[in-house]
């Protein structure tokens, strides 16, 4: 017997509850953006690469009060919003057995040629609305990072380098980054 899940007509609102209702296995990444699915095909083979170093870092520095994630995990702030950050930095005590929903400290997208407008648009807003304290975007195709810090409800540019730059990122924890290493084979 096959089950298919049940989806929303296309002018319904969706929300979490209808998130949950789509396959987890499909090689596609779900989210939700004021209650709009967005649906994304897997990353390539660079993006992966840049996540996967960036990830080390970040977990090698990271102090014992956080913790360091990876997609696919949801951040839903509210029912009618599900983003899937490519990392994620979030409180020990913000962490349970479901969805994160409490304010990230961090949020990292890698660009893809896929979500390019999507992240540094649409994500960046969500992001700053939800209290993400710092958003960084990667550019394995440059390479480039900038770092944005949240001040008074706005995304404020903290930091950025291009290739072979090293690059001082102070929150959530001190981390330095180079753009090349994180791309390069």
């Amino acid at each position: 017997m096959t089950t298919m899940a049940v989806m929303p007509r296309a002018t319904d609102d969706w929300t979490v509850d209808d998130l949950a209702q789509l396959p987890e296995d499909d090689g596609l990444r779900y989210e939700l953006i004021d209650g709009t699915l967005i649906v994304s095909p897997a990353p390539r083979p660079i993006h992966q690469r840049a996540c996967a170093r960036l990830s080390f870092l970040l977990q090698a520095s990271c102090p014992p009060d956080l913790e360091v994630f990876f997609a696919p995990l949801d951040w839903q702030p509210d029912n009618r919003n599900s983003l899937e950050p490519d990392l994620l930095v979030v409180a020990g005590e913000d962490v349970g057995e479901e969805n994160i929903s409490a304010p990230l400290k961090l949020a990292v997208e890698i660009l893809s040629p896929s979500s390019r407008l999507r992240d540094t648009t649409l994500k960046y807003a969500k992001y700053a609305e939800g209290g993400v304290e710092s958003y960084w975007i990667v550019d394995p195709g440059v390479p480039s990072i900038v770092a944005y810090d949240l001040r008074d409800g706005t995304y404020v540019q903290a930091a950025s380098g291009t290739g072979s730059d090293d690059v001082l990122l102070k929150r959530p924890h001190p981390v330095t980054v180079t753009p090349s290493d994180l791309v390069t084979r």
